[in-house]
């Protein structure tokens, strides 16, 4: 895996489209991407490419048909294509975090527990835990008032900003974001911004969507296009 955190090896991924006759819809072939603590590569080409969806291959929501997705997890590399489920999740616990377009609400979790509860997961003093969801929450200006409230009935802004606090209060070694800042209006989108260098600073590994070029200019260290597919019948 040489010296990277995260790597895609000769990943193939296609949709069958079963109510069209079974058609397959190629997504990406043949693709490979290797990603080292402390940068940060954006994926671009126009919507529908497959962005997202090679996200989701990465962080284990997608299998590929085929190829490999090689992450660094605590002093060994684990492939995310075949693992057993304990060891996905165990990944996404403490290694892999991802930062998507929309917030997965835990009915009736109030927003500051909902972001302690992943670090209280790693065993982080309760103390320690609510003081970093706190500062973290402050910065992203989600109102105090709003802190005790489950994030349901929040505005879409207002969700993405407690969705980032979430997973930045961990400190993952390797973050995978998806339109991070498509909800935010411009202050909120630079304190995002600011976030996620902070945390290529420091060392993390982080593969990104970002559609405005601002965006990626201000944090990415380089650019991944992903290539048109032809469709197989």
């Amino acid at each position: 895996m040489s010296d990277a955190a995260l790597e895609a090896r000769a990943l193939n991924k296609s949709f069958t489209l079963h109510t069209q006759g079974g058609i397959s819809l190629p997504v990406f072939s043949d693709l490979s991407l290797a990603v080292a603590p402390g940068e940060c590569v954006g994926l671009t080409g126009p919507s529908g490419i497959g962005k997202s969806t090679l996200l989701r291959c990465l962080y284990g929501n997608y299998l590929p048909q085929s190829g490999q997705v090689l992450v660094r997890h605590r002093e060994r590399t684990i492939d995310l294509f075949g693992a057993p489920p304990h060891v996905i999740l165990e990944v996404r616990r403490a290694t892999l975090g991802y930062v998507s377009q929309f917030l997965r609400v835990i009915p009736r979790i109030g927003t500051l527990d909902l972001v302690m509860e992943p670090l209280l997961s790693l065993g982080v003093e309760a103390e320690e835990a609510r003081d970093r969801a706190e500062t973290l929450l402050r910065r992203l200006r989600v109102p105090v008032n709003l802190w005790p409230l489950p994030p349901a009935t929040f505005s879409g802004g207002e969700q993405q900003r407690v969705n980032i606090a979430r997973t930045m209060a961990v400190g993952f070694p390797i973050l995978l974001v998806d339109e991070p800042t498509a909800s935010l209006d411009t202050d909120n989108r630079q304190i995002v911004l600011e976030l996620i260098g902070e945390a290529r600073e420091r060392g993390a590994a982080i593969i990104g969507i970002f559609h405005d070029r601002a965006a990626r200019q201000a944090v990415c260290t380089r650019e991944f296009p992903l290539a048109p597919q032809e469709q197989a019948a």
